[in-house]
């Protein structure tokens, strides 16, 4: 299905390099956009550049990763990776200093429920956030009014293959025929943890769903001291197909070499961009002419308890071969 998909002839990218251009692309834009209506100059200080635009979404993403985390009723794992999708595909082509990321990563969830069948009512969903009932329904109006420029800009591209169907597939698959391996499931958990830090990288939008499953698991038992080449090269069939072995194996490396630099955005730096993104959504410029602003519009601070994932270390050692 995924070789068929929307995803794959849309959405999965050749490189870092070309994400990195779009997102240029997409300041550029922007900027001369700006420019053009007179609201602003090109060298007005208050405009982000491409990798301050960059570290914002990557603390935004953290927050709806950890919005979904503490989600009531507990969100598939699924809904999750389609929400993240959603919110990494907006600003490959967007930026932030249009759409503030705080109500499109909201809507970005609350889009990602509905495509994958999660049924939560719109009341229940803005009652996990931790405002008042009337900044609630505020908040819900502001998801309603960009739901669709949202489904516009993922050109209707709205099913996501995530990683954790091919990843239980895999899973079965060594428990049946690689009785090389004992126990799988005793991957499962640094699988998981993997999977989770993997979905904060590009890495969804360079790989197939499979190949990050598979990565997640190879890596898994790395860690626990098991060598897995002979599952790839036999149960998989690649032994005599050593240019695809070859490419699989550069994947997975190029795979964990993306969790080993990422880096979350530190709190000092976030504060300081955030009030230069404040600036570009101030009502004395409307940047976003398309938009109500409301009271309380950079408030995001609505998660209620740390997410495992927060609290896990990160090592480079983690993830070595």
């Amino acid at each position: 299905m995924y070789h068929s998909s929307t995803q794959r002839r849309y959405w999965t990218f050749r490189s870092e390099e070309e994400l990195g251009r779009r997102r240029s692309d997409a300041n550029r834009k922007f900027r001369c956009k700006a420019v053009a209506n007179g609201k602003v100059q090109q060298t007005d200080s208050f405009l982000l550049d491409p990798s301050e635009e960059l570290i914002i979404c990557k603390h935004y993403e953290k927050r709806l990763a950890d919005f979904c985390s503490v989600f009531k009723p507990a969100m598939p794992r699924s809904v999750v990776g389609t929400a993240c999708m959603y919110f990494k595909r907006f600003y490959l082509n967007n930026s932030v200093m249009e759409y503030h990321p705080r109500i499109i990563m909201l809507t970005c969830a609350f889009l990602a429920c509905k495509v994958d069948e999660f049924n939560v009512s719109s009341a229940q969903f803005v009652g996990n956030l931790r405002e008042s009932p009337a900044g609630q329904e505020k908040t819900l109006e502001q998801i309603l009014e960009y739901e669709l420029l949202l489904i516009q800009q993922l050109n209707f591209h709205l099913i996501v293959h995530n990683p954790y169907r091919p990843f239980e597939g895999f899973l079965i698959d060594l428990k049946t025929r690689y009785l090389l391996l004992e126990n799988p499931e005793t991957l499962r958990k640094t699988a998981d943890d993997f999977l989770n830090r993997v979905s904060l990288t590009d890495a969804c939008l360079l790989f197939t769903p499979s190949q990050i499953a598979l990565t997640a698991l190879v890596s898994s038992a790395s860690r626990a001291g098991f060598n897995m080449e002979s599952y790839l090269s036999g149960s998989l069939m690649l032994k005599e197909n050593k240019t695809t072995l070859s490419q699989l194996l550069d994947g997975m490396k190029c795979m964990k070499n993306l969790v080993k630099k990422y880096e979350l955005p530190h709190s000092e730096e976030v504060a300081g961009l955030k009030q230069k993104l404040e600036k570009c959504h101030s009502p004395e410029l409307a940047l976003n002419t398309n938009t109500k602003k409301r009271k309380g519009y950079e408030d995001d601070e609505f998660i209620t308890k740390k997410s495992r994932m927060e609290e896990d270390e990160w090592t480079d050692d983690d993830f070595m071969d």
